[in-house]
């Protein structure tokens, strides 16, 4: 396969009936990249409540002929430096027969071009693993760079 963005790659604001989709798209995520089983029925309260209350978060997608095949997730953080709100996305994933034909870059336009259009967004962030190369590699051709911050946390749901 090509680059897809010819093909009818299609990015859009995910409905409900994504749900079961995001979270099994979440669930390969967290197994992949950090090695962690995440608990299905909370998970999918998580992608449900994410989809349902916007403020909270808002999740897009890629579809290619009608199948999702990526997605990502966007939170919103208050800066009081910048009087603004940074945009973080998180819960990136392609599936893997999908992956290098521009599915992410789609996504990451699509969710740049929102941000860009709302006067309080002052910038686009995300976190990713240390060993996690390959997509830092894909972040840094997307223009972004290393914000030189650590991520510290305190867990009490797992």
């Amino acid at each position: 396969m090509s680059d897809l963005t010819s093909q009818g790659l299609m990015i859009r604001a995910a409905h409900p009936s994504d749900a079961g989709v995001i979270a099994s798209f979440n669930a390969a995520m967290a197994l992949e990249t950090e090695h962690k089983q995440l608990d299905p029925a909370l998970l999918c309260a998580g992608v449900e409540h994410a989809i349902a209350e916007p403020e909270a978060a808002r999740y897009f997608v890629a579809e290619v002929a009608g199948q999702i095949v990526g997605q990502l997730m966007v939170t919103m953080e208050w800066s009081d430096w910048r009087n603004g709100v940074f945009w973080w996305i998180q819960s990136v994933y392609v599936h893997p027969e999908f992956r290098r034909l521009g599915v992410f870059k789609a996504l990451y336009r699509q969710v740049e071009q929102a941000a860009r259009q709302r006067k309080n967004v002052c910038g686009l962030r995300l976190y990713v693993e240390r060993e996690n190369d390959h997509a830092q590699a894909v972040y840094q051709r997307m223009g972004m760079k290393d914000a030189g911050y650590l991520v510290f946390e305190v867990e009490w749901k797992q």
